[in-house]
């Protein structure tokens, strides 16, 4: 039984899918990695890259959004610090585009500035059980 028809011998079966469902089959099939799929794993940029970039030449999708994916994924997980112009040589952007994509994550809670190096990093969130956990400010004094 498929689909609530019964198949047998030559008899032809027609299945009717939504766009969605015909999205879904096409990203299955090409065997680009799914980024849900490894969202435990995203601590790598090249994670992320490997099914971040070959969207980037597809009009169907926001580059603005994917490329804001990996100005994100290129400040590490663990909290440790980046220069801008490493992140912006890293990702392959410029400064001022990869400055912009830090701004707005930063106005969304996800990034933070260090007021001393000025270098950037990871939100740090409470709870998480890493290094500076207790607070926004790592809870150092000093």
């Amino acid at each position: 039984m498929l689909g609530g028809f019964a198949v047998s011998g030559d008899r032809e079966v027609l299945i009717a899918l939504t766009v969605g469902q015909v999205a879904q089959v096409l990203r299955e099939a090409s065997g680009r990695p799914h980024l849900a799929s490894q969202l435990p794993e995203m601590t790598e940029l090249d994670v992320v890259s490997s099914a971040v970039l070959p969207l980037l030449e597809d009009v169907a999708y926001s580059r603005s959004a994917l490329r804001a994916l990996l100005v994100l994924n290129a400040l590490p997980l663990d909290g440790s610090e980046r220069e801008l112009t490493d992140v912006a040589k890293e990702i392959g952007l410029s400064p001022s585009t990869t400055y912009r994509y830090i701004g707005t994550w930063m106005a969304v809670g996800l990034l933070e500035q260090d007021p001393r190096s000025r270098r950037y990093r990871r939100a740090r969130v409470a709870g998480t059980g890493g290094e500076g956990s207790s607070g926004a400010d790592g809870g150092d004094a000093g």
